[in-house]
């Protein structure tokens, strides 16, 4: 704390790339540190100290050599940096010794010397910095404590602040000298009269990061969450903090985000103190964690609590020991005990508390899902577990890596509102949007009177639409805005317009292609309504033309076998099954007409919408990559016939049979040989007769 020190060392530095206020922006190493003892008791000032500092990479930027006037010959002779920082602490102790003084304080003007060019250049070079540099005084601040009509902190400059109060501007050139004795003449004026200021707090800069949990009831403020993108998958949370070193992020303020499949998917939510740390954690966008840059966006309050914030009780209990080192153990047998895993990790890697510190992750139902999370006391613990990675338990290998409290609580959530599975699964609804307007759905057609907008903010609307287009909405078709939503409802970043010719399309592509929505660019693209369709089934579209959708599967059918041989509103297709990315207004449920008793609720394909006609379904929906028994996969209800023909090779489908007596079914085979053609297959059903075309 600033008020216990004696003295105030006044410090600055300068990077071979940027500076300034841009100082550590560019990931450039420092190549100047200045210093100069002031003592606020008897008001005077030491000697200046200027030292020059050997880069690993020698090279100036222009910029820097046009802003500080250096060359190479200047530093191609000097210390690296943790030389220079150990002779600048050697040399304060003395000099602070021989003052009488027993403390000291690092006075900067603005904190990017500190927090975005020394800690984080000594983050990547392994140093360990002394004491004294993870505090400092903020000059500006101070300086507005004294004189709060100045102006805003971001704006104050050194210039302007000594014209504020009258003093004469530094003519020194030389760089970092011209800077410090600017700082020490604002220090004296303001610790003189009518001033008689007092440095009596301090900036921190943590040392370490704290996990922790967090509660959905929590407040966040948006001003401090950023969104962190292309992090490599085994990041820790400990590593994505070590990449905001000189930042403090809040206790268990690092939430990894993960995919449908509870892996990891490159990106993170962190929150950090306040909003200053949070827009100098902007300023990292696209700097690097070992060869790979990170993108750094603005994210808020609501999307940092979906991730991190829970309300279990259970995972409140197992994350409540402070300090534990998290490790997340996947693929574990789903008969394996607590006694197992224990024994799995060995007495070289004690489990804190035993078992207490070992939470096995299950759904609702009780049934195990192969996770599980172990909390250690210390990193050499860790360690030794990690070590046991892909080793065997029982018949399986284990995956362990580094965990984090928010992993935990997200981890536990989702497979906590994962949805039961019963034995026979109920009649299948696939999980469309409805809303309560009549849609208007564009027909397929090869005029392209219509435009793709892609990259658009998740919180964009029509309204958002509508202002981004600005005097081209004028001709916009009648309801010809439609929303495309992906596989879980959500906005996709897609949206299709449909214009009223052709040539208010091209100029649409023309003037809006990259204008920018919410600090986002958005992409524009003419297509037409059946290029439209190809993108709904994974294809792409842009500026070099149309790709459709890449094809994993050989052609199983003829290409025209849905228009010569229409799909039974009693029968779910394969596209039904797995669908394609839907548009926001979707047709409302159909019912079978032949068989009111027994009717299906699902929305079967629009071929005009979703599909262009010369193309096979088949082809571009593969075969389900899980069991019939997953979450996922909606099955068709056996019919009478298809319960029959089952029921010499699977004894189990008799039973099916009587539940579920429906006509018209699909029977899936598994197991058949890899060179089994339909002959063999319309051989094995002989004595009963498939439907034309339906063998897939």
């Amino acid at each position: 704390m600033a008020s216990h020190s004696d003295t105030l060392v006044v410090f600055f530095g300068a990077t071979a790339g940027a500076n300034g206020g841009k100082l550590g922006s560019d990931e450039r190493e420092i190549i100047l540190l200045v210093w100069q003892i002031v003592d606020l008791h008897e008001k005077k000032v030491g000697k200046l100290h200027k030292c020059f500092v050997k880069p690993d990479t020698l090279e100036l930027t222009d910029q820097c050599k046009e802003e500080t006037g250096l060359t190479l010959e200047d530093i191609v002779d000097a210390e690296p940096l943790d030389k220079v920082l150990e002779q600048i602490q050697q040399s304060v102790s003395s000099e602070v010794k021989r003052l009488g003084r027993s403390s000291y304080t690092l006075l900067v003007n603005g904190p990017h010397v500190i927090r975005q060019a020394l800690h984080p250049e000594a983050s990547k070079k392994n140093l360990v910095l002394p004491e004294c540099f993870f505090s400092f005084v903020d000059l500006r601040k101070e300086f507005l404590k004294c004189c709060p009509n100045a102006s805003s902190v971001p704006k104050l400059t050194l210039s302007s602040m000594l014209d504020y109060v009258g003093l004469p501007a530094e003519s020194e050139e030389t760089i970092g000298v011209r800077e410090a004795n600017s700082m020490v003449q604002l220090t004296l004026c303001i610790l003189d009269e009518p001033y008689n200021h007092k440095f009596y707090c301090a900036e921190t800069v943590n040392s370490k990061f704290d996990s922790g949990t967090c509660s959905k009831t929590e407040p966040v403020d948006s001003e401090t969450v950023i969104r962190a993108r292309g992090l490599p998958w085994q990041s820790s949370d400990q590593d994505i903090a070590r990449f905001f070193k000189g930042l403090n992020i809040a206790k268990g303020g690092v939430a990894l985000c993960l995919n449908a499949q509870g892996r990891r998917n490159g990106e993170a939510l962190v929150r950090f103190i306040n909003a200053e740390h949070r827009d100098l954690a902007l300023e990292r966008h696209k700097h690097h964690m070992g060869s790979r840059y990170i993108e750094v966006y603005k994210a808020t309050g609501e999307e940092f609590l979906k991730i991190a914030g829970g309300t279990s009780n259970e995972v409140a209990q197992f994350l409540s020991k402070e300090n534990q080192v998290i490790i997340r153990m996947r693929g574990l047998p789903f008969t394996a005990t607590t006694q197992e895993v224990l024994s799995f990790l060995g007495p070289e890697s004690p489990v804190t508390d035993g078992a207490e510190g070992l939470l096995f992750v299950k759904y609702p139902d009780g049934r195990p899902t192969g996770d599980a999370f172990v909390l250690f006391s210390c990193e050499e613990y860790a360690q030794n577990a990690l070590k046991k990675h892909k080793q065997i338990l029982g018949k399986r290998y284990i995956e362990l890596f580094r965990s984090t409290a928010a992993e935990v609580q997200q981890v536990l959530n989702r497979y906590m509102s994962t949805p039961l599975i019963s034995t026979l699964p109920p009649s299948p609804i696939v999980p469309l949007p409805v809303l309560s307007t009549p849609p208007f759905l564009p027909t397929a057609s090869s005029t392209r009177d219509c435009v793709r907008l892609r990259g658009l903010p998740y919180t964009a609307g029509i309204e958002d639409i509508l202002e981004f287009m600005g005097d081209h909405t004028v001709d916009i078709k009648t309801h010809g805005v439609h929303m495309v939503l992906n596989q879980q409802s959500r906005p996709s970043g897609d949206a299709f317009i449909q214009m009223k010719s052709p040539d208010k399309a091209f100029l649409v592509a023309q003037k809006c292609h990259k204008k920018t929505m919410k600090d986002r660019y958005v992409e524009v693209f003419q297509c037409s309504t059946e290029e439209m369709s190809i993108v709904l089934m994974g294809g792409t579209l842009n500026r070099s033309g149309l790709s459709p959708p890449p094809c994993k599967l050989p052609c199983l059918s003829p290409p025209t076998a849905y228009a010569a041989f229409p799909t039974s509103p009693a029968i779910l297709s394969e596209a039904a099954l797995y669908q394609p990315p839907l548009l926001a207004a979707p047709r409302g449920p159909q019912t079978a007409v032949h068989s009111p008793a027994h009717a299906l609720a699902y929305y079967p394909p629009q071929p005009h919408l979703y599909m262009n006609m010369n193309m096979n379904y088949t082809a571009y929906y593969p075969s389900p990559p899980v069991s019939p028994s997953t979450v996922g996969y909606f099955a068709a209800p056996p019919g009478a016939m298809a319960a029959a023909v089952a029921a010499p090779a699977h004894p189990a489908a008799a039973a099916a049979s009587s539940v579920l007596p429906q006509p018209g079914a699909l029977v899936r085979m598994q197991g058949l040989p890899y060179n089994t053609g339909v002959k063999d297959i319309l051989s094995f059903f002989q004595g009963y007769q498939p439907e034309l075309g339906g063998v897939r």
